[in-house]
C-alpha cells in the first residue's frame, strides 16, 4: 500500500529523489553511448532496466497524489518518463488527482486502451470528473462496458454544469429502513465489511427508496440497540437536490459542519449524497479558478505548455490591458503642454494613479468577497458605498496630505502640494466607487466578477489618476 508523506518536505525530498533518479538514468545512457565496449546492447539494456527498476520501486511506495504533485512538476520529456513506469492499475487515480493541464498531456501519451484500462478502475462519480477529458470514442466504449444502472448514473451525472450539485456528489451510500432496529442495523453494517470514505451517517429510506431521515453514526453507537431506527434517526437533516448550486452546498457544508449530505430529487428519492472532500477540491478548483482569472489567465496552464499555448492562453487580457494603456497614454497626451511647463507633474502623476490602483483593488476583493458569501445584496448598497466612499476621503485626506508635504519638500510649491492632495482624494473615491460598481456591474450581465476585475480598476484609476491630477494642475498652476 502507498504511504502518505509526513510532511510537505517529504513530498519534496520524493521529488528531488525522482529527478535524481531520472538524471542518473539520463547521464549513464549518454556515457555508454559514447563508449565502445563487447556486447554494448546487452550492458546498456541491462543498466537501463536497473535504473528504471530502481525509479519504478522509488513511485511504487509514494501515494497517488503525490505521483500526481511530481509530474505536475516535471517537464514533459521527464513527465512522460515517470508516467510510464507508473503501475497500470494506478492510472485512474492518478488522472484523477492531476490538474486538467497536466491531465491532456497523460491523456495524450496514452492508447485507447489504456485509457478504457483506467478508467474501468474508477468508480460512477470518479468517471465523471475524468470523462470530458476523454476522446470520444473512448467514452463510448467506456459507455458501453457499464452496466445500465451504472451507465444511467454516468449520464445523468454528465448533464449536470459543472457548478451543480449533481456534478460533485457521489452514489456510493448505505441506506437502511426506519422499520428495523439499531441491532439489525449493526449486523447489516458488519456485513458490509467495510463503509464508503467519509460515512458519517446512514441514510434512511422507505421501500421506494423516498429518504425519511438520517441516522448519524454516533447515535447508532451510543443508543440501545433495541430502539428502533426511525426512533434514533434525524428526520430534519439537510439536504441537496442535484440541480442547486455547488457553491451555495459548499456554503452550507460550513455553516453547519457538515461532512455528508444526502441528495434528492424533487420527489424528495435519494439520488446520491455529496461528500466534504469533493467540497474541498471544488473550492480550490473554484478558488485557483478566480486566482487564474484576476491574472487575466483564461485556464489553467501547464508549468511546462509550450510556448505557443501559453501565448494563446495569456494575449486576451494583454491586449485589454495594452488597449486601457493607450486611453492612458491619451489622456496625458492632451496635457503636454502642462508637462512641458511644470516638469514635476511627470514625476508626481504615477504616484496619484498607481495608489488609486491599489486602492479600487482592495474595495473590488472586498467586494467579491461579499458577493461569494452572500453578504452584500441591493439592500445594504447605499449602505456599503457610503462606507467606502467614506474610507477613501479619508484615506486621500491624509497621505493626500503627506504627499503634498513631500511634494512642497521637493519642489518648494505649497499649490503644487495641494494639487496633489486634491488629486489623491478625488481619485481613491473614483477608486472605491469604480471597486464597487464593476463586480456588481459584471454580476449584472451575467459575468463572473472575479475574472478582469482588478484590470478594469486599474485602467479607470490610471486614467482617471492621470486626468484629474493634470486637468486641476493645469486650471490651478498655470
Amino acid at each position: 500500500m502507498a504511504e502518505i508523506p509526513e510532511s510537505k518536505e517529504s513530498l519534496s525530498v520524493s521529488l528531488q529523489q525522482v529527478i535524481s533518479l531520472l538524471e542518473k538514468h539520463k547521464l549513464v545512457e549518454a556515457l555508454l553511448h559514447k563508449q565502445a565496449m563487447p556486447k554494448q546492447d546487452l550492458v546498456e539494456s541491462i543498466l537501463h532496466k536497473q535504473n528504471l527498476y530502481e525509479l519504478q520501486k522509488k513511485l511504487d511506495v509514494l501515494h497517488s497524489a503525490d505521483i500526481a504533485s511530481i509530474l505536475e512538476a516535471l517537464p514533459l520529456e521527464q513527465r512522460l518518463d515517470v508516467w510510464e513506469l507508473v503501475k497500470a492499475d494506478r492510472d485512474g487515480d492518478i488522472l484523477l488527482e492531476v490538474s486538467d493541464a497536466v491531465r491532456q498531456t497523460l491523456i495524450a501519451d496514452m492508447n485507447s486502451d489504456e485509457l478504457l484500462a483506467a478508467a474501468e478502475q474508477l468508480d460512477t462519480d470518479e468517471l465523471a470528473d475524468l470523462a470530458p477529458d476523454l476522446p470520444k470514442d473512448v467514452l463510448q466504449d467506456l459507455l458501453d462496458n457499464l452496466d445500465t444502472h451504472n451507465r444511467a448514473r454516468l449520464q445523468s451525472a454528465l448533464s449536470y454544469s459543472e457548478d451543480a450539485v449533481g456534478a460533485i456528489m457521489d452514489f456510493d451510500i448505505i441506506t437502511i429502513r426506519e422499520d428495523i432496529t439499531l441491532e439489525v442495523a449493526l449486523r447489516y453494517m458488519r456485513r458490509l465489511g467495510s463503509l464508503p470514505d467519509h460515512t458519517d451517517k446512514l441514510f434512511v429510506v422507505d421501500r421506494d427508496n423516498i429518504l425519511r431521515g438520517v441516522l448519524p453514526l454516533k447515535r447508532l453507537v451510543v443508543s440501545d440497540l433495541d430502539a428502533s431506527v426511525a426512533d434514533v434517526m434525524s428526520e430534519d437533516a439537510v439536504t441537496f437536490h442535484p440541480e442547486d448550486i455547488a457553491d451555495e452546498a459548499a456554503k452550507a457544508f460550513e455553516r453547519y459542519d457538515l461532512v455528508t449530505v444526502p441528495v434528492v430529487d424533487e420527489n424528495n428519492k435519494l439520488v446520491g449524497r455529496v461528500t466534504v472532500d469533493a467540497v474541498m477540491d471544488y473550492i480550490r478548483n473554484v478558488t485557483e479558478s478566480d486566482l487564474l482569472s484576476m491574472a487575466g489567465l483564461r485556464e489553467e496552464e501547464d508549468f511546462f505548455a509550450s510556448i505557443w499555448k501559453s501565448v494563446q492562453n495569456r494575449w486576451a487580457w494583454l491586449a485589454l490591458n495594452l488597449m486601457t494603456a493607450l486611453v492612458a497614454s491619451r489622456v496625458i497626451g492632451l496635457f503636454e503642454g502642462s508637462i512641458e511647463k511644470i516638469v514635476a507633474l511627470a514625476a508626481l502623476m504615477p504616484i496619484v494613479a498607481g495608489i488609486g490602483g491599489n486602492s479600487g483593488n482592495q474595495t473590488t476583493t472586498m467586494i467579491v468577497r461579499g458577493l461569494a458569501l452572500g453578504q452584500v445584496a441591493s439592500h445594504n448598497m447605499k449602505a456599503l458605498i457610503t462606507k467606502e466612499l467614506g474610507v477613501a476621503l479619508l484615506n486621500g485626506l491624509v497621505w493626500g496630505g503627506v504627499l503634498a508635504v513631500v511634494a512642497y519638500a521637493l519642489y518648494g510649491n505649497y499649490q503644487l502640494g495641494l494639487v496633489m492632495m486634491a488629486a489623491m482624494t478625488l481619485n481613491l473615491l473614483l477608486a472605491a466607487l469604480m471597486g464597487v460598481m464593476i463586480p456588481l456591474t459584471m454580476i449584472r450581465f451575467g459575468r463572473d466578477p472575479a475574472v478582469g476585475s482588478s484590470v478594469l480598476i486599474t485602467a479607470v484609476t490610471d486614467s482617471g489618476g492621470f486626468f484629474i491630477f493634470l486637468g486641476l494642475a493645469t486650471v490651478f498652476l498655470l
